[in-house]
């Protein structure tokens, strides 16, 4: 148990700082030649406002000739980041070609080794003439799957043999050539367009193509354009057979996965940062995030709520920024709250009854909130902590899950899997609750259950007292000839296939009582440690069947809602 939890630390401190501190880690490469690297605050929950350091943007600017270091900070300059850096916490490098001028086979090795030396997931490219030509006609064709943005000023157009394998990127081309420049980037987006100088890809919403003719707009112009409209809307990162703060080199395991960075005023949500006092130097914070709509004048008790805990030692923004919750609040218009439960150097830790304080408050300060519709899920620690919740506190909670964690042997952040079992076991078919678990089968924090480890598994654990508790026969010993994957029998299997990075597919299946499926098992297939963001719509999909009632705390299922 020791070793697990040396493992989480490890994991929280480094899925926070991985961009900015790991690149503080590395001598950067030689054709660099200038940089402003965001300053790295460990403690990012003392900064109420803007976003958190996961995955915070790199940018690097290729110039149109080689540049000495006062120059490119006066390009820099001119070009005017400072949004980028406020909003995404970035850095940006100025990178020279290695000779006189680019050379394709030499400096796409160069890009390489910059690309491994920065280990960034939220890689940005802004390129200006000769540069934006080398971008357009080398980095695009070959690495685009690693790239989250694009801004192409005043480049030559890149010719694409046909049959050229390619991935896609999101795109901004501008300036002179722009829209035959942009021909390439429509190929590479499999796009068709869809709007005035616009154009999109069917089946994922980020690969988008925007072409800006106006050869007379400034850089300054042109930067602030694509940071608004497109290079602030998505980030990528590769947990594919591994986990991303682990790192890897380009190519490694194949390309990476493209997710949208969180933008609020999008998705028509409004935030809010609450400290709450608790005495003598002492208080409690939590992350308020609205529909904007549901503020004021909502129905009383209409707006369902969703619980986001984060990661052990995360930033409270964690999991509204990361788990894909936030944009499913978007769609469908329910409340989030996100607590820092675990606390941190500047904040008291809730715990479970803090937990679950806070939600009673809440409940009492917004008529408008639904009491019979509070959900739960976390990341690592966090889903640690909302499987524990599901148990003690399960007269709050209409269903509960989490992804990569489920109960640990010796310590479940406040409750032994025994404490837990105990009162699970007087429990027993007089309380229910809905648990859905979500992990990655190539995780090695939380290890996904093998014929040689299922014993004492945490996910095993997990379903083990919630089969308990919610009166249903409870499988303790796997049969991997039944189920490959999940060692018994579930019913409603299905594969679900994603175009995320090479491809990524997610088995799942259910456990039912009494024709209700009060657990639900999603495995990511060699995903390592983290969310998986479209199983955030499959959680909340299976979530949103349940309701419990505030009178008799009952469950109540309701299969017709969808």
């Amino acid at each position: 148990m020791k070793k697990i939890l040396t493992l989480l630390l490890a994991f929280s401190l480094a899925s926070v700082s991985f961009n900015a501190a790991s690149q503080a880690m590395f001598k950067l490469p030689e054709n660099i030649v200038c940089s402003e690297v965001k300053p790295y605050n460990p403690q990012g929950d003392s900064r109420l406002e803007g976003q958190s350091y996961n995955f915070s943007a790199t940018i690097l600017v290729y110039p149109d000739t080689r540049l000495d270091e006062s120059a490119a900070r006066a390009l820099m300059e001119e070009i005017d980041f400072s949004e980028a850096r406020s909003y995404a916490n970035a850095s940006v490098y100025v990178v020279n070609p290695l000779g006189a001028k680019y050379e394709a086979d030499a400096d796409y090795e160069a890009f390489v080794n910059v690309y491994n030396s920065l280990r960034s997931g939220n890689l940005k490219l802004v390129g200006i003439g000769n540069g934006a030509t080398f971008i357009n006609s080398v980095l695009a064709p070959r690495a685009a799957g690693y790239i989250a943005g694009i801004l192409s000023i005043g480049g030559k157009a890149a010719k694409l043999p046909k049959g050229t394998p390619h991935d896609g990127v999101p795109a901004y081309i501008a300036g002179v050539n722009a829209t035959r420049s942009a021909a390439s980037y429509i190929i590479l987006n499999d796009a068709q367009k869809c709007g005035e100088n616009l154009y999109c890809n069917e089946y994922e919403p980020l690969f988008k193509v925007m072409v800006n003719t106006d050869t007379k707009a400034t850089m300054k112009e042109l930067f602030a354009d694509a940071w608004s409209r497109l290079l602030s809307k998505s980030y990528r990162f590769n947990n594919f057979g591994h986990t991303h703060y682990e790192g890897c080199k380009l190519g490694e395991y194949g390309i990476n996965e493209i997710e949208p960075y969180i933008n609020l005023a999008d998705l028509k949500i409004v935030r809010k940062a609450v400290e709450q006092p608790q005495g003598k130097d002492a208080k409690w914070l939590w992350y308020e995030y609205w529909p904007e709509e549901l503020m004021e004048g909502a129905p009383e008790h209409s707006v369902p709520v969703m619980v986001l805990l984060h990661g052990n030692t995360n930033d409270p923004r964690t999991q509204a920024e990361t788990s894909g919750f936030i944009q499913l609040a978007g769609e469908e218009r329910f409340f989030v709250v996100e607590m820092e439960w675990q606390g941190s150097a500047y904040y008291s830790a809730m715990g479970h009854d803090g937990v679950e304080s806070t939600i009673l408050n809440l409940l009492a300060k917004y008529p408008q909130l639904d009491p019979s519709r509070v959900y739960a899920e976390g990341l690592s620690a966090g889903s640690m902590t909302a499987s524990a919740l599901g148990i003690k506190k399960s007269h709050i909670f209409a269903a509960v899950g989490g992804h990569s964690g489920g109960l640990m042997g010796g310590r479940n952040y406040g409750y032994g899997v025994n404490s837990l079992e105990i009162e699970a076991t007087q429990k027993r078919g007089a309380v229910e609750m809905p648990y859905c678990s979500v992990l990655g089968t190539a995780d090695k924090v939380v290890p996904f259950i093998t014929p040689d480890n299922y014993k004492g598994n945490g996910y095993l654990n997990a379903w083990n007292i919630y089969q308990t508790m919610n009166g249903m026969p409870v499988v303790r010993e796997l049969d991997f000839s039944i189920d490959p994957i999940f060692g018994q029998k579930l019913e409603d299997r299905q594969t679900l296939e994603f175009k995320k990075g090479s491809g990524i597919t997610v088995e799942c299946g259910q456990m039912y009582k009494d024709g209700k499926p009060l657990i639900k098992i999603v495995a990511v297939m060699n995903y390592g440690h983290w969310n998986f963001q479209p199983a955030a719509r499959i959680m909340w999909d299976y979530f949103k069947q349940f309701s419990r009632d505030p009178e008799t705390r009952k469950l109540v299922y309701s299969p017709s809602v969808k």
